[in-house]
């Protein structure tokens, strides 16, 4: 952005893309605007503005990431898990809702990057370290503090990598079914928590190690299957009978059904590169 109306370009931009922006009307330097250069019928235009639908999606996932934030210091931990919960419905939401409406963009996809961070990078970690790893101490915090690092190296690792890889596979557990992974379980020990009590102590020390084990999962080189291929895609219809039945299983005990198919896809990564290596 530019501070008067002769706007000083950036020395760091390339030549091409300072003529560029010199083309477009002037700019006061104090209204908000985006500014972002697009591709359009195989020529890069500038344009300003943002579409509004799946921005507003993911301001609506980064307000549940914050609102889990809050309630997690404040002790409120299932509705902590459940803004995670929301953040994760809504953050499918956003994509496909641009791609209907074909209103896909950088600034989407960097947005969409930042509120991930938050709702199942920070508030995740935050969620389980107020829930069990406070007693821990140092250990405790660095616990919390590997699963955030992870999550933010897993999405910078995947928007360098947009267009290089298979969509049909994730490289590393997806941050959202990582994030998943730790809420669901937390959610379980609130549940079935007669079987807590005196062995608070194990029950910290397993949430330390899974919480890491979650982390580093994102950073792994595993292939996760997308399930992006089926939008569009037939299934045999057993498929569809298939998906009721494991709908009722996990409507019998919600937490622990998510908490079991979450950990069936972890393994699934673990079995598919092994299956691969041998």
């Amino acid at each position: 952005m530019t501070t008067s109306n002769d706007p000083q370009l950036d020395p760091s931009l390339d030549s091409e893309h300072n003529r560029r922006l010199a083309e477009t009307e002037d700019y006061d330097g104090l209204t908000f605007e985006v500014i972002e250069e697009e591709v359009t019928d195989g020529k890069p235009v500038v344009s300003r503005g943002v579409y509004l639908a799946p921005n507003l999606i993911t301001t609506i996932s980064l307000l549940s990431g914050f609102f889990s934030i809050l309630a997690s210091t404040q002790g409120e931990f299932y509705k902590a898990s459940l803004a995670i919960f929301l953040s994760g419905i809504l953050d499918g939401m956003d994509g496909r809702v641009a791609r209907m409406l074909n209103a896909q963009s950088p600034f989407g996809e960097q947005y969409d990057s930042l509120a991930d961070m938050l709702a199942f990078g920070i508030a995740p970690a935050i969620l389980i370290y107020s829930f069990a790893l406070q007693p821990l101490g140092r250990i405790g915090i660095a616990c919390a503090f590997v699963f955030t690092a992870c999550a933010a190296f897993r999405l910078a690792r995947f928007n360098v990598q947009i267009g290089q890889v298979d969509k049909k596979f994730f490289i590393g557990l997806a941050s959202p079914l990582a994030a998943i992974l730790v809420t669901s379980s937390v959610m379980v020990a609130i549940d079935h928590s007669g079987w807590r009590g005196e062995y608070d102590t194990a029950v910290m020390l397993a949430c330390a190690v899974w919480v890491v084990t979650c982390g580093l999962l994102m950073v792994s080189n595993l292939k996760y299957y997308s399930f992006k291929e089926l939008d569009r895609k037939k299934v045999p219809f057993v498929a569809l009978i298939i998906g009721v039945l494991v709908m009722g299983i996990v409507l019998n005990d919600i937490p622990v059904g998510i908490l079991i198919i979450g950990i069936l896809y972890a393994l699934s990564g673990i079995v598919s590169t092994l299956r691969h290596k041998l």
